[in-house]
């Protein structure tokens, strides 16, 4: 098989490889690690503690009272809230029942919101009244009273705050109402679930304007992710703090489900904060991380971070430039793993080993998972590329069954020869290895020559001064586009260097960038600024695009 198209490989040489679990359902996952792992916890969060039979035996009793409230198999019910116990207590009670989990962004904005609940044809939301500044009871009560989602029936509220809302309940009335429902009755329901049944609908946005429903199925849910966790080197014991935010992919589908397939403990934190993560994986003596780049650099710039403190960290998950990569790595997780994919792929389809050397873990995304096979293709053509050619990743296996009532981008998604579509460039070396280049969209074209963002951004974040880097392109008469980079300094914008840092001016970035990229590659524009002016989405990640905004404020447009 060429090196342009690789299947993935075991994830441990040498030896029989640990057993996965033979559950194929989330409910029998539950009932199967609660049976052998009796006196493991499962999750913490808040003051809550809850051992594997103890948080099946609340995760039964919620869906007791769903079942009273009228959710049966394929119904749709929403989630709306923090890193807190009862999500996860309503997720799996929701999957009990053969229901469908749809997950909400906390960051969602009315008019997001509605379009959520309406599209994905949620009839109970299980929510707070308010988070982090959102007061989702008002926005609720501003839909509904303008004769909006006629679908919804029933809004379960945690702790409501003394509002009235139509078909408004509280969390403890619909525990209450379960205790009239038998337990042969989730007996029944929770055999009924079958393993390709659709367990839960992640909301993803892009470059489209309403976001897409990825539908995920419940045995790739427990396959895929055990084989992350094997990259991972995960163990039965391991601790996982876990602030990355549970509606999100990274979350809800790969973090929870590689750590539970591996009998391991979710430790929630609420809403990130650095002091308080610190604090969390110390007191509760943590070993996995799952983190995105701003939290990695957060941790390491508070006051209280001493390597002490993060001792009994080991592995985990990230995502970032090599630099970034590497931080986590000193910060104490010496194994974290650098990963691939996308809501549509499960999480990840390419991971790399926990045990490589970190030069090898900072610059690639590692190989394919077992089940999945990797192409890069040129995006035009279709026709797959030599190794070393950036083109578009696109991926066969552990993938999606299909965008919820959206059959326009399902066709869009997938070519005619079942391979789906990531959108993403990179290229796959030698020896199956992929490298991460980018959104195909963000591909730059100057003079007829496409440039990929990623690796100027790499040369970029290479200098010492600079603590944040991004490219974009710029249109111009003359070359089509022009490279145009925002980089954010490590002092404040416009200080000398400290601490025997270089200092992070236009010209030393002109020079650095001489060194190490062809002339057609070099930023022609920059744009220093502080970490505050960098645009961002809802969930608070860098928006690309916001990125032109910066140089049009700069020219009086």
């Amino acid at each position: 098989m060429s090196a342009a198209v690789l299947a993935g490989p075991a994830s441990r040489a040498g030896g029989a490889p640990p057993a996965m679990p033979r559950s194929r359902t989330v409910p029998a996952l539950l009932a199967e690690l609660a049976e052998r792992h009796p006196g493991t916890e499962f999750v913490v969060g808040g003051a809550r503690r809850l051992r594997y039979p103890e948080f099946r035996a609340e995760v039964r009793r919620f869906a007791r009272g769903l079942h009273a409230l009228g959710v049966r198999r394929g119904d749709k019910v929403a989630i709306l809230m923090g890193n807190r116990p009862e999500w996860l207590v309503a997720d799996f009670a929701i999957l009990a029942l053969g229901g469908v989990m749809v997950s909400l962004n906390t960051w969602a904005t009315r008019r997001e919101l509605a379009y959520m609940l309406d599209h994905s044809d949620t009839s109970v939301l299980v929510t707070v009244d308010r988070f982090l500044g959102q007061d989702y009871t008002g926005a609720l009560g501003e839909i509904t009273a303008a004769g909006g989602l006629p679908k919804l029936r029933r809004v379960v509220r945690i702790a409501p705050d003394g509002r009235e809302l139509p078909g408004g309940v509280s969390w403890d009335s619909v525990m209450h109402a379960g205790e009239a429902v038998p337990e042969s009755v989730i007996d029944a329901a929770e055999e009924a679930v079958e393993p390709p049944d659709v367990a839960c609908i992640l909301y993803t946005s892009g470059s489209t304007s309403t976001p897409k429903g990825v539908q995920l199925q419940h045995f790739a849910l427990i396959e895929n992710m055990w084989h992350i966790g094997e990259r991972q080197h995960l163990r039965a014991g391991d601790r996982l703090w876990l602030a990355v935010s549970l509606f999100w992919g990274l979350g809800c589908e790969n973090a929870l489900f590689a750590l539970m397939t591996h009998a391991g403990t979710i430790v929630l934190q609420e809403r990130f904060d650095a002091g308080e993560a610190i604090d969390l994986i110390e007191h509760e003596r943590c070993t996995v991380v799952y983190a995105t780049p701003n939290m990695v650099r957060a941790i390491a710039e508070h006051p209280d971070c001493r390597p002490e403190r993060l001792a009994t960290l080991r592995t985990g998950v990230t995502i970032g430039t090599p630099e970034q990569v590497r931080l986590l790595a000193d910060l104490g997780a010496a194994e974290v793993c650098n990963v691939y994919g996308l809501t549509e792929t499960y999480g990840n389809c390419t991971v790399t080993d926990a045990h490589e050397p970190i030069e090898v873990r900072a610059v690639s995304v590692g190989r394919p998972l077992p089940g999945f096979e990797i192409a890069v293709a040129d995006p035009q053509t279709g026709k797959p590329l030599p190794s070393g050619k950036v083109g578009e990743i696109r991926v066969r296996g552990y993938v999606t069954c299909g965008y919820y009532r959206d059959e326009d981008r399902n066709r869009e998604a997938f070519a005619a020869d079942g391979w789906f579509r990531t959108g993403d460039l990179g290229y796959l070396d030698e020896s199956g290895r992929l490298f991460f280049r980018g959104r195909l969209k963000e591909m730059i074209k100057t003079g007829g020559i496409n440039v990929a963002p990623v690796e100027v951004e790499e040369v970029l974040m290479s200098h010492p001064g600079v603590e944040q880097a991004y490219v974009v392109g710029l249109a111009d008469a003359e070359r089509d586009e022009i490279v145009a980079a925002v980089v954010v300094p490590r002092g404040p914008v416009g200080a000398d260097g400290a601490d025997g840092v270089d200092e992070a001016d236009e010209a030393s970035l002109r020079a650095h960038c001489a060194q190490a990229l062809a002339a057609y590659k070099r930023p022609r524009r920059y744009r220093l600024v502080g970490a505050g002016e960098l645009p961002l989405t809802t969930t608070g990640k860098v928006r690309k695009l916001g990125m032109k905004e910066l140089f049009a404020a700069d020219d009086g447009g």
